[in-house]
């Protein structure tokens, strides 16, 4: 099984994403770990990349495109999730044609729906426990709200990533999805076009549900 995922920072995207992943034994490919392992290993196309990269430059798609297809040809060659890619409309078509040549079928493609305002109070309400970071604490999700700066798990001191307090990054990052002209809204609709012909199939979910809703909305639609 091969599937596509978006949805904005806040919408617990990399939740659903690890449920799937392990439910169905897939590979999943982040965006930015593909770089990583191309760079680091020296490859062919890591070298190209590394050469932008040092000059501030973005990585051109004829360099990207083809190493997310060389890591999905390895690690996902048993199926795969891939998230974070593509970001905007010209990759989503570069991307599907790049899968055509390859003759590999892109069977989901999911998009997490969630308002912009509430995408961005999730992200602020975030707090970090020391004890662990994987207990959810959040002021502004009423069934994960913390018990005052304490972790509502163990109890554990809270803080907050400097990072999910950055109004003006989070914004910046959220003009990039929200664009359905050009941005990543753009490119999941453009799956979506393709499912309604179909091409693929196009799973939404209401982000605005528990974990829990989520994971059996989108486990129900999932073959």
């Amino acid at each position: 099984m091969n599937i596509l995922i978006f949805g904005p920072n806040g919408s617990g995207k990399g939740t659903q994403g690890e449920l799937v992943k392990q439910k169905y034994n897939l590979a999943h490919i982040e965006s930015g770990a593909i770089f990583r392992e191309h760079i680091g290993g020296g490859t062919e196309l890591g070298k190209k990349a590394k050469a932008f990269i040092e000059r501030g430059d973005l990585v051109p798609d004829e360099i990207t495109i083809p190493m997310v297809l060389d890591t999905l040809k390895t690690k996902g060659a048993n199926g795969w999730l891939l998230d974070g890619f593509p970001r905007n409309m010209v990759q989503a078509e570069k991307l599907w044609d790049a899968l055509q040549a390859a003759d590999m079928k892109l069977d989901y493609v999911i998009e997490i729906k969630l308002a912009r305002e509430i995408a961005r109070n999730r992200i602020m309400g975030r707090r970090l426990c020391k004890n662990n970071n994987n207990h959810p604490n959040n002021i502004f999700i009423d069934p994960i709200k913390p018990n005052g700066d304490k972790c509502r798990v163990c109890g554990g001191d809270l803080s907050t990533r400097a990072d999910d307090q950055d109004e003006a990054a989070i914004n910046k990052r959220h003009d990039i999805y929200y664009d359905t002209n050009t941005g990543t809204l753009a490119a999941a609709y453009y799956y979506k076009n393709l499912a309604a012909e179909g091409k693929t199939k196009y799973i939404e979910l209401n982000g605005e549900g528990s974990i829990e809703s989520i994971k059996n909305d989108l486990l129900s639609q999932l073959a």
